[in-house]
């Protein structure tokens, strides 16, 4: 055999094992933190001020476990299951005079999904991701203003999930992952300011690590 057969077996040899590596790591599990973004809503028939619905971007978690059923160089599918919770959405609307939203709620999504990766073997794999799930709203007690009780409940709705994101290998079987998911839900209840609506969309935006095995 000679020395270019050599090398050119070597490579081949190497190329499968990673391939093989590769396939091995069909699990995964990782952890996301970032801001979900709540667009401004208008009140119907609101005669005061500050008639418009402002959220706070509200700090987030969010756990993902997904297994790959279909690996090779190309692609990856892979189903994953998505858990994210925003404990303290902010909120702005009315006055002191007509207090008539909460002073804040939590949010909690839950959207099994299915995600496919470009070139999932190299260093830098783009990915998309959609799904469906629900979301739970959990309200404050007092409006906003001056603590009047607030005739709202929580609520729980089914969600769409879509996302887009980038997985950077940094070390081993860890990378880093940037992402932007929409969590498409049902709106907070808000008996005293009426939006005309009955979807929101969530956006979280954010970054983390995934550890693969």
């Amino acid at each position: 055999m000679s020395g270019k057969q050599l090398c050119t077996s070597l490579l081949l040899l190497l190329a499968m094992a990673a391939s093989a590596a590769a396939q091995d790591e069909k699990n995964e599990i990782g952890a996301t933190f970032g801001r979900i973004f709540i667009s401004d809503q208008g009140i119907q028939n609101a005669a005061y001020a500050e008639s418009i619905i402002r959220s706070g971007k509200g700090f987030t978690i969010e756990g993902n476990y997904a297994h790959r059923f279909v690996i090779n160089p190309l692609f990856s599918l892979a189903g994953e299951v998505l858990f994210a919770y925003n404990p303290d959405v902010d909120l702005n609307a009315g006055n002191f005079l007509n207090p008539v939203v909460p002073t804040n709620y939590s949010q909690l999504f839950v959207t099994p999904a299915a995600r496919l990766n470009l070139f999932p073997e190299t260093a830098v794999s783009p990915w998309v991701s959609l799904g469906g799930g629900f979301a739970h709203f959990s309200e404050d007690k007092n409006l906003d203003f001056g603590g009047a009780t607030n005739p709202g409940k929580n609520t729980t709705s089914g969600t769409l999930e879509a996302g887009a994101g980038l997985d950077v290998k940094l070390w081993r079987k860890m990378s880093l992952r940037g992402e932007v998911r929409d969590f498409w839900s049902g709106e907070p209840d808000f008996p005293l300011a009426p939006t005309g609506k009955t979807r929101q969309h969530n956006y979280l935006v954010g970054g983390g690590v995934i550890w693969r095995f």
